[in-house]
């Protein structure tokens, strides 16, 4: 857990992603006592001040607390802030359990499908535009990085054309999770394009208007990716 040598604020960095990643990642378990600020600053190369500051982020975050006479404790996970950006990072840095998988595809269908009907009313043309561009950019990608690149764009945009900001900044939280699942889905697949026909179901749904025709593209869409994600995983 060795941080680089660098300014205050970049140690501050590197020391909540190294002690938040080991605590996410099950390295420190529920309940496990953190080693004292003096063995931590020591093995991190980072003065108390620093380890300090990083130790309140992750507080803040509900991943520990601090009690009298035992000191810093891992916090049980069902305190733990689930939608924080770093969080859901965290959990996707090694690959995502069973279970996160399968709590992410029933996120997906409670937001996705109401939020294209919400799509098909509301857009402008210059959404539909900007979905029409991603749907482009997934049909011409030639590698698994573009293809999930132009994959979150195409959600992004959706929930863009909502109008609704609440919605909208809903992308913002689950970015990181949704971009690793788009990586994996596409890579069990045989054919990483191979929902490429839900996208453009959903997209026409959306140009034509039709509310109900989108909610069902974008169920069956998901749908489709949890038969896919539940096929054994291959490596790159």
């Amino acid at each position: 857990m060795a941080s680089k040598k660098g300014s205050s604020r970049n140690l501050h960095t590197q020391v909540v992603e190294s002690l938040g990643e080991s605590i996410v990642c099950g390295v420190f378990q529920p309940g496990d006592a953190l080693p004292g600020e003096a063995q931590l600053a020591s093995e991190m190369a980072v003065s108390r001040t620093v380890l300090r500051e990083a130790l309140k982020v992750l507080a803040a975050k509900g991943l520990i607390e601090t009690r009298q006479k035992t000191g810093m404790r891992v916090r049980d996970s069902r305190y733990w802030n689930h939608l924080d950006a770093d969080v859901l990072g965290w959990r996707c840095a090694s690959l995502p359990t069973d279970d996160f998988v399968e709590k992410l595809v029933e996120m997906r269908e409670i937001v996705e499908p109401a939020a294209v009907m919400t799509a098909a009313r509301r857009r402008d043309p210059a959404q539909l535009e900007a979905i029409r561009e991603a749907l482009a950019a997934m049909e011409a990608a030639e590698t698994l990085d573009d293809w999930a690149a132009a994959d979150l764009r195409f959600h992004e945009t959706v929930l863009l054309a909502t109008n609704n900001e609440l919605l909208s900044a809903l992308f913002s939280v689950i970015e990181a999770a949704l971009g690793t699942f788009f990586v994996m889905s596409a890579r069990t697949a045989k054919n990483f394009k191979y929902a490429l026909p839900h996208h453009r179901a959903v997209y026409e749904a959306i140009r034509r208007r039709r509310p109900n025709e989108a909610a069902a593209a974008m169920y069956t869409m998901i749908e489709d990716s949890r038969a896919n994600m539940r096929k054994p995983r291959r490596r790159k």
